[in-house]
């Protein structure tokens, strides 16, 4: 089954751990970047001075890759599970390490970033269901949050790493920061040799004796404990409801009925599309490009408020650790908006001025952005698809949310450099009204999740109506009380079903 005889809180620990060294190395490759295209440095002398189209694609390519990475996940992600998933991307990884670090033309970077963002989008798809199926849900929301953390310490470690080459003129001014990721990717893949699988996948497997071993291992319990028993028959009921084995398809998210799994992919794919246009990532790729040329800096001062920049960053994800499992997902989503909103108002009518003391105010309100985007919509995006989706279609699903977001993220990249080259300040204003659009959308349609359990989340999605009875519960969560009431009797004949199946 597997080799560590972790249980408890120690368990949970050392999956929460692998998980989030999935997302160090994922905000590591999103900062790694920023810090060697547009400059004249090593990296602009070795590669020819690419100019700002050609720039875009050696970014954004990596992004291409992680919509791949997705993709794969989709179709294989449920068959292999969770662990051989972060184990293959963090390989794959290592292996588009290599290529990156070696590389001679633009041609073999771009296919050293493609390969890396492969593995990325395999960890990235598959990390946030392996942590929220294994997590207890009461402080699911928590541990789900630290991966937000932990993505904005890799990229800290990007920028200032970048930072520290860029006063040498040898080739190891970009490639030691771009073979630097494969640590986290051997660690990644270190972590999760021996840990188990989730208690979830395997029952939808059948592997019915192994999930209770692993439910047990979570709760620190005897697998003959009635919380255990009880776990185990609540996991067995969502399972028996869900869409079964090898025959789900495209076509059962676009169902409604009971579980209203159309609205639930609206919602997922909706929330990946809104958090990169928040316009998060055209500071995180291109930090020091937005100073240099959007705020008229030098390129040593660039480089330096890039790395504070991360800095507040890491404080602002590092704030929802204490909220999310209090407060909730939607109103810290929609206090994030509207401070999103606010400091990128102020930035533009700060630069619109083009007065250098403006400028650093506009700096202010780009540290004070970040640490509103990690309250909210950091964390938040990347494990709502996994709580919201049923146990059957939750690998497929959070393959559409992570393929969503990257395409998104491609988009914004993309573009981020042209539109600074062409409207400069008014770049900002266009991500303002965005980030305001947000709060509506969040507060009419996104239920709250904190506190269930993932089974208890399905009847969130028991009401019909434009808002799917968002706005009539004012997005409070459903109390399963009544849910309890209900299965209590059928308790003892699903206990029963699972004893009996495992005898034959």
């Amino acid at each position: 089954m597997f080799k560590h005889n972790l249980r408890g809180r120690r368990l949970v620990f050392a999956v929460t751990a692998a998980s989030c060294q999935a997302f160090l190395l994922l905000g590591y490759d999103q900062g790694v970047m920023s810090g060697l295209v547009g400059a004249d440095n090593r990296f602009g002398r070795d590669f020819n001075n690419p100019d700002a189209a050609l720039q875009g694609d050696i970014v954004a390519l990596y992004d291409i890759g992680c919509i791949i990475g997705s993709i794969v996940v989709f179709f294989i992600g449920e068959r292999l599970g969770r662990r051989w998933m972060l184990m293959t991307g963090g390989t794959i990884m290592i292996l588009g390490t290599a290529i990156l670090a070696t590389s001679t033309t633009v041609a073999q970077l771009i296919v050293g970033r493609i390969v890396t963002g492969v593995g990325n989008g395999m960890n990235s798809s598959t990390a946030p269901v392996y942590q929220s199926e294994s997590a207890p849900s009461e402080i699911r929301g928590t541990l789900l949050t630290l991966q937000g953390t932990m993505t904005i310490l890799g990229l800290c470690i990007a920028y200032w790493l970048d930072y520290g080459t860029s006063f040498t003129n040898s080739s190891l001014q970009w490639r030691f920061p771009l073979a630097f990721q494969a640590v986290f990717a051997v660690c990644l893949v270190l972590q999760v040799i021996g840990l188990p699988e989730t208690p979830r996948w395997l029952m939808k497997n059948d592997r019915y004796e192994e999930a209770r071993e692993v439910i047990a291992a979570i709760n620190d319990a005897s697998p003959d404990d009635p919380l255990v028993i009880q776990a185990l028959a609540d996991i067995e009921k969502a399972v028996h409801e869900d869409i079964q084995g090898d025959q789900v398809g495209w076509r059962d998210f676009f169902s409604h009925g009971k579980l209203q799994n159309w609205r639930r992919l609206l919602l997922i794919i909706l929330i990946e599309i809104m958090q990169q246009f928040t316009g998060s990532n055209m500071i995180n790729y291109y930090a020091p490009t937005v100073y240099t040329d959007a705020l008229h800096m030098s390129r040593n001062m660039s480089m330096i408020l890039s790395g504070c920049t991360s800095l507040a960053y890491l404080v602002g994800s590092a704030l929802p650790l204490l909220m999310m499992d209090k407060f909730g997902r939607r109103i810290l989503l929609i206090v994030s908006a509207a401070g999103l909103s606010f400091c990128f108002m102020m930035v533009a009518i700060l630069l619109s001025f083009d007065q250098v003391q403006d400028a650093y105010g506009a700096t202010a309100f780009i540290f004070l952005f970040q640490i509103f985007y990690g309250l909210g919509w950091l964390p938040v995006p990347w494990f709502y698809p996994s709580e919201i989706s049923t146990t059957s279609l939750r690998s497929k699903s959070a393959a559409i949310a992570s393929a969503f977001n990257w395409l998104s993220v491609f988009a914004v990249v993309k573009i981020t450099p042209i539109a600074i080259e062409n409207i400069n300040w008014r770049v900002f204003v266009i991500f303002a009204v965005l980030n305001f659009l947000w709060i509506p959308i969040v507060y009419f349609f996104y239920p709250e999740t904190k506190g269930l359990e993932l089974e208890d989340i399905n009847l969130i999605f028991a009401k019909g109506g434009f808002t799917g009875g968002v706005f009539s519960s004012g997005g409070q969560p459903v109390v399963p009380h009544q849910h309890a009431r209900e299965t209590e009797l059928e308790g003892k004949q699903q206990v029963d079903m699972i004893e009996n199946v495992e005898h034959t």
